[in-house]
This record gives structure tokens, C-alpha cells and sequence, in this order.
């Protein structure tokens, strides 16, 4: 197994690109990383929720693992959505991202059989695939699509292995992510996982963030954390409230669309999700593109 990595800083999780017959289009995703080089980002996630991980087949997966790591400079952080809703999967999956040379992979939890993912079966998943895996673990806690938040407790649990080295919550509760990082085991690190609370996870100890945000707002995202290291508070309390509007609109309010929206808008290729999600309508990209002109981002 590799050594622990610095998980500090900013992380733009990556849409995936598809063509107008909803085939992937991994030349557009490789240029859009190659655009997002240039700012001072730790690195990258492929293949998240906003990646939808959960609309690719296991091949695809892999293709984009593969894709992705060719072109993400070797300064940066290759981090690969790996979570499948059996360990066995999550295994296949985790190998082929490290053989793809990703540096970490992200585990969402299993979450259709939701009565069954007890303390007893979340901890044997993680630890399973943590075995078998030669790249360090982060888990994945995001209760807005897996309906499944997990505690303070379960979190802890699962991280008591060598290899898991962090999470990423995209939950929210500060409350529980000030719990989990008073006590976690030395090294452990939080990232975490929406820009709409991203000050506030570095006052209660987070080393960075994996916000969809950072695709179309990348030096916001990155400046919220140097003002915040820097102690310039006010500052960076004035940018995360300026930002909070964006980051809702493309995440909780109109979610993957939006976000693939806004990158179109600013010369990134964000493209069409994949059915049944449907693009945005015509007057909600309207609201949208207008909200961005408001907020100043209008060119990466």
C-alpha cells in the first residue's frame, strides 16, 4: 500500500462528458482538466456524483479512470469514485483505478438494501475493499443521493483501518464533522464535500474540499481556504456568502444539469447528462446564466 497522501486543498469532482448520443466523450473531459490545470488546485476527483458514477457501466468506468489520469498533471491529485452497491464490485472497481494510476479512491457507501447497512455490514464493506486495495481509502458520506447518512460512530468505525485515510461528508452537519475530526484517529483527514459549507468545515478542522463548485468557480474556491489560512476572516467570510448562491444552483437546486450548464457557458464542455436526467429547461438556463453574471463568473 502507498503512502498517506495530503489530501489538502481544493478538488473540482468532474462531470463526465457525453456526446449527443449520450456516448462518453473523454477528449472533452481531458481538455477540461488540461483548462483547469492552470489554477492551483491539490487535484481532481473523476467519476463522483457529479461524474455520474452511477450511470456508467463498469467498462466505461474505467475507460474514464484511464482518460483522466493521462492528462491530470503529475503535481495533481488523481482521486477515482470507486462505490458500487456490492464489495465485490467496489473491489474490481477500486484495482482498475489504481491500475489507471489513480492515488486514492472514494467509496460511497452501498445504499439500496438500506436496512441491511448496519455498523457490522458498512465496517466489513470498507475494510474488505481497503484490504484489497493498493491505494489509500476515502469514504464517502453523501445522504442527499444515497439516503443513507451515516453517524459519527459508523464513520469511525469504518476509518479504524490503516488504509482509509479520510472522508469526504457532503452531509453538512457541522456538528458532526467537528465530532469526527476531534476524534478520528491521527492523520485522518476531512474533506469536505459542498462549497456551501466549505468555511465553515475549515473552522472546525478540514484540510480541504471536493466542491462542484471548483469546475466553474475554481479560484473562489481555492481563495475561500488561502483567506481562511491566512486569518483574513472577514474576507473569506464575504466570499463564501457571495458563493453560496452559485453553489446551491448547481448542486441542490438544479443539480448535474446546472453544473454542465454553467460550464458551457464558460467555455469548459459540460455537455448533456445522461438520460433519465434531463438537461435544464430553457427558462431555468436563463436563471442561471444571469445568477453567474451577477456572481462575476463569467470565463475560466
Amino acid at each position: 500500500m502507498r503512502d498517506i497522501i495530503n489530501l489538502k486543498g481544493i478538488f473540482p469532482p468532474l462531470p463526465t462528458a457525453f456526446d449527443a448520443e449520450e456516448n462518453l466523450f473523454v477528449s472533452k473531459m481531458q481538455e477540461n482538466i488540461q483548462t483547469l490545470s492552470k489554477y492551483d488546485l491539490a487535484g481532481f476527483l473523476v467519476l463522483g456524483s457529479n461524474g455520474e458514477l452511477v450511470h456508467l457501466t463498469e467498462e466505461e468506468k474505467v475507460a474514464v479512470y484511464q482518460a483522466c489520469r493521462k492528462v491530470i498533471p503529475k503535481d495533481k491529485i488523481m482521486l477515482a469514485g470507486t462505490g458500487g452497491q456490492t464489495t465485490r464490485e467496489t473491489i474490481r472497481l477500486s484495482l482498475a483505478a489504481a491500475n489507471a494510476g489513480a492515488d486514492a479512491v472514494l467509496v460511497l457507501n452501498p445504499f439500496y438494501y438500506k436496512g441491511a447497512m448496519t455498523t457490522k455490514a458498512l465496517v466489513a464493506h470498507y475494510h474488505a475493499v481497503a484490504d484489497r486495495c493498493p491505494i489509500p481509502l476515502i469514504i464517502y458520506n453523501m445522504p442527499g443521493n444515497s439516503g443513507i447518512d451515516m453517524t459519527a460512530d459508523q464513520i469511525l468505525a469504518i476509518s479504524d483501518h490503516k488504509n482509509i485515510i479520510g472522508l469526504k461528508d457532503s452531509g453538512g452537519n457541522i456538528t458532526k464533522i467537528a465530532e469526527i475530526i476531534g476524534r478520528a484517529k491521527p492523520g485522518f483527514q476531512v474533506l469536505a464535500g459542498s462549497a456551501g459549507f466549505l468555511l465553515a468545515a475549515f473552522s472546525v478542522g478540514a484540510v480541504g474540499g471536493i466542491v462542484a463548485l471548483a469546475n466553474i468557480a475554481p479560484q473562489q474556491c481555492i481563495d475561500i481556504q488561502n483567506l481562511y489560512l491566512n486569518k483574513s476572516f472577514p474576507e473569506a467570510q464575504r466570499l463564501q456568502a457571495k458563493m453560496i448562491p452559485v453553489n446551491t444552483a448547481v448542486t441542490a437546486q438544479w443539480g448535474v444539469p446546472a453544473l454542465k450548464t454553467a460550464m458551457d457557458s464558460l467555455g469548459l464542455f459540460g455537455g448533456l447528462p445522461r438520460k433519465p436526467v434531463l438537461p435544464l429547461d430553457e427558462s431555468v438556463k436563463t436563471q442561471l446564466l444571469e445568477l453567474l453574471k451577477q456572481k462575476n463568473i463569467t470565463n475560466i
